[in-house]
């Protein structure tokens, strides 16, 4: 069992390193602490099966590969190739909700209906785009301000749409949803001690 646990190790190691990745980066994003990491790479734990899939999936190598000895081989290891920039994606997806709006808005004004509205709905809408964008992606830092965008986006929304019965208390309920939001941004996977 020893020796799994140290064939599991290297292979993880020589992974994370061709990668250029530290322990805690490679931990975050597992959401295991740089601990179990450690304690993988030293050969004193293994992984779950789950999170062997994810390290597989992350470095393009199949489950076997981290099961299997490969030190008499030389191994070339292919780092995941990106063809678009997510960056770009998610900026002209964005781009797209907004001429949507002005479309919309464009198409109602020459009908000779003016609705200004059209534009704070779209705050929340595009922000709901980037959060999908965004968690697909797996790029979860930016998430604590764009979900807090999208609340914050809908009581506005709410409360101009609303505006001639001066509905102002909608925004002290943001407050304990914009703590609430930021507590939840700091919950931790609890991670396995032995």
């Amino acid at each position: 069992m020893n020796d799994f646990k140290h064939i599991v190790a290297e292979n993880i190691i020589k992974l994370r390193t061709s990668y250029g990745l530290t322990q805690a980066q490679l931990g975050e994003k597992l959401n295991y602490s740089d601990k179990s990491v450690s304690k993988w790479e030293r050969g004193e734990a293994l992984p779950d099966v789950y999170v062997l899939k994810q390290i597989a999936g992350m470095f393009n190598v199949t489950v076997d590969f981290l099961l299997v000895d490969h030190s008499g081989e030389k191994v070339s290891l292919k780092k995941p190739f990106h063809r678009y920039s997510r960056k770009m994606i998610s900026l002209i997806v964005f781009l797209g909700v907004w001429a949507a709006a002005i479309l919309a808005f464009v198409i109602l004004w020459m009908s000779g209906i003016v609705v200004w509205l059209i534009f704070v709905y779209t705050v929340p809408i595009s922000l709901i785009v980037l959060l999908v964008l965004n968690s697909i992606w797996g790029n979860r830092k930016n998430n604590l301000y764009i979900i807090s965008g999208i609340v914050w986006g809908i009581i506005c929304s709410v409360y101009l749409t609303a505006i001639d019965k001066n509905w102002w208390q909608l925004f002290i309920l943001g407050v304990p949803a914009q703590i609430i939001i930021v507590l939840s941004f700091f919950i931790k996977r609890k991670t396995d001690k032995n």
